[in-house]
């Protein structure tokens, strides 16, 4: 399949309208619904800003690529659009962009159309191409250009590649998410900037096509170093002894030669790989600062535990539910959730999965620190202070609940550290029992005692912020309400809402079995405003929101009662300015306000479809409903003011 089997005319854009990037998407994404290639704009947009949220297709020069592979594509496509003027697309360079080429591809896409995809990727390259689609004035000028070029890039692939004698070898390998565009980009910038250095290279490629070109055992023995630029994992233990530069997919595009040099003069850093799959390089990665470590390591807890706890969470909820609505005697309160059958059954499966919370969640953060051999540890760890076993106190424990588990899992994360450290000088030989022997019984001794001593004082935190939080009343809960209902609306799944959410579910945790918490309720009220919102305010300000805009009025209504924030992200991300002060003024009077009343909640997440677990389900609503209106009206007035400044 050639290029120009994607490429359309009459999905070319020759004089793109838009003047920013959100704008250039939207208006891309409707031509391809226009002429019937895409049959849902909205699922294939979020697949386009979805990509972009990981990095920008801005790839420089001039050059757009956005693109999205998912189900609502219903024939793959490649549309080319123009910016006569340029527009600020975020591009890695910092500079307009002019030309665009939007991939849109099936969920199911084969072979045929990703070597196409790809293909069009290495043309993208060429910049007599770039310059003559600069210039074209007809679809048709544009397919012959593309095949011209096309047509060259056959014959180059053809070539016979002769290595320098007594040049330097350095092998590579690129990979990006979605393994369309970056990847191949990558390589032939690799190869194209090698060749002029005097320098011979292999790249493998790690695309949807999957693994192409492999590098064999003797070719990375005799490099002279290696670059790996990839933004996914890709298979790292064969590098093994090897000089070697960790980047982005993007610096394998933009800053070819400045890796080649790295790969060639000796300054990389040589990379070693455990036993256990955890990278033990000193080269710098894409991980970025130490406070992103910490953050990535905690949500990687956060994100597997956060399943045990919602499906337990609202399974104890339920057995309360069950015997307050089966009726359980004045004196048999004290066995409320557990008096009837039922409800009892309910508990069990709820307490089971409960259970599982604080292991999980000390667990994963350790593996993520130091990979499997710190999952036992980390389980063993959260374990530890869920029990509450403490020195001295061996009978009468102590839990550390949940604070107890996020330092245990990571103080077993680093003690595998250490330990990796301790024993990285013995024989190869012994480097499999390390992982089933050396590291789990070390690890386990050595974090256990430590956690003897941990959970005395982090009992004491977990207990004295439990006993705050449930004195808290009037204002100083309303205060505290306000707080992490406005926290749930600032970044809208950032760092600032994840902690919020976080310290909701913490305090969940302690106090589910006496009716819920407040502040799962404030956090849970205020991550609903945003969406809610936006529907409100497309309803009283029709005219300050555009057509593709007011067409999310009814998902944001949806998603907004789901207690799903993220329908509000492309709105906030398009006028943050307006947006996002409006959204916390409606989460901090609805947050204040369920704190003031001191309205519970028995469930971590379900919005609407969790409203009999809500100790005051009329005002809950209520509260929420009115946030959602101020936000609207507080938008709406910014908006209209925003709209007389540019008449002025």
């Amino acid at each position: 399949m050639k290029i120009n089997d994607l490429l359309v005319k009459d999905c070319m854009i020759l004089d793109l309208k838009a003047t920013d990037k959100k704008g250039a998407i939207t208006e891309m994404v409707n031509k391809l619904y226009e002429t019937g290639r895409i049959d849902d704009k909205e699922v294939f947009e979020e697949g386009i800003l979805a990509r972009e949220a990981q990095t920008t297709t801005g790839l420089g020069d001039g050059i757009a690529m956005p693109h999205a592979k998912n189900k609502a594509v219903v024939k793959p496509t490649v549309l080319f659009a123009r910016s006569k003027a340029g527009l600020d697309y975020e591009a890695l360079d910092g500079q307009p962009t002019y030309l665009f080429f939007m991939i849109a591809a099936p969920e199911g896409a084969n072979d045929t159309h990703l070597q196409a995809l790809a293909s069009l990727s290495r043309l993208l390259l060429n910049p007599g191409m770039i310059a003559d689609l600069k210039e074209a004035n007809t679809p048709d000028e544009v397919l012959s250009i593309v095949d011209k070029a096309e047509k060259k890039l056959d014959e180059e692939e053809k070539e016979v590649v002769e290595e320098v004698e007594d040049a330097p070898f350095v092998v590579a390998v690129t990979a990006c998410p979605t393994g369309i565009a970056h990847t191949y980009m990558a390589e032939d910038a690799l190869k194209n900037k090698a060749k002029e250095m005097g320098i011979n290279i292999k790249v493998e490629t790690n695309g949807s096509e999957g693994v192409k070109h492999k590098l064999t055992d003797e070719e990375i023995a005799r490099a002279t170093g290696v670059i790996v630029a990839a933004d996914k994992n890709v298979e790292m233990a064969r590098f093994e002894g090897k000089k070697l530069v960790n980047r982005p997919v993007s610096d394998g595009i933009k800053k070819t030669e400045e890796l080649l040099r790295l790969a060639t003069d000796g300054s990389a850093s040589v990379y070693h790989h455990s036993s256990s799959g955890n990278e033990e390089s000193s080269e710098e990665t894409t991980s970025g600062s130490v406070g992103a470590k910490i953050y990535k390591d905690l949500m990687n807890g956060v994100s597997h535990m956060l399943p045990f706890v919602i499906g337990g969470g609202i399974a104890i909820a339920l057995a309360f539910l069950i015997d307050q609505m089966m009726g359980v005697p004045q004196d048999q309160l004290s066995q409320l959730g557990t008096y009837h059958p039922i409800a009892a059954y309910f508990k069990t499966i709820g307490d089971t999965a409960f259970g599982f919370m604080l292991p999980v969640l000390a667990g994963f953060i350790a593996s993520s620190i130091a990979d499997r051999p710190g999952l036992v540890v980390g389980f063993a760890a959260g374990a530890m202070s869920a029990s509450g076993v403490a020195f001295g106190q061996l009978t009468d424990t102590i839990p550390s609940g949940f604070l107890g588990a996020l330092v245990g899992g990571f103080l077993a994360g680093y003690v595998i550290v250490f330990l990796k450290f301790i024993f990285k000088g013995l024989p190869k030989a012994l480097d499999g029992i390390k992982s089933i022997l050396f590291y789990p019984v070390f690890g386990l001794l050595i974090t256990g005692f430590l956690m003897l001593f941990i959970n005395i004082p982090m009992s004491a935190i977990n207990n004295g912020l439990n006993n705050f939080l449930a004195n808290l009343s009037g204002g100083n809960a309303a205060l505290l309400g306000a707080l992490l209902a406005s926290m749930m609306v600032i970044d809208m799944g950032g760092p600032i809402n994840k902690a919020a959410y976080l310290f909701g579910t913490g305090t969940l945790a302690a106090t589910v079995e006496s009716g819920g918490s407040v502040v799962m309720a404030s956090v849970m009220a205020g991550g609903m405003v945003p969406p809610l919102a936006i529907f409100i305010a497309i309803m009283l300000f029709k005219n300050q929101f555009t057509k593709k805009e007011q067409e999310s009025a009814i998902p944001n209504l949806i998603m907004g009662f789901s207690f799903i924030t993220e329908g509000a992200i492309p709105f906030a991300a398009s006028d943050p300015l307006r947006m996002i002060p409006s959204f916390i003024v409606g989460a901090a009077v609805t947050g204040g306000l369920v704190g003031a009343l001191g309205i519970k909640l028995m469930a971590p997440h379900g919005g609407i479809f969790v409203i009999a677990l809500v100790s005051n389900p009329l005002m809950y609503l209520l509260f929420i409903i009115l946030g959602a209106f101020i936000s609207a009206i507080v938008l709406g007035t910014l908006l209209k003011r925003k709209q007389a400044k540019a008449k002025a």
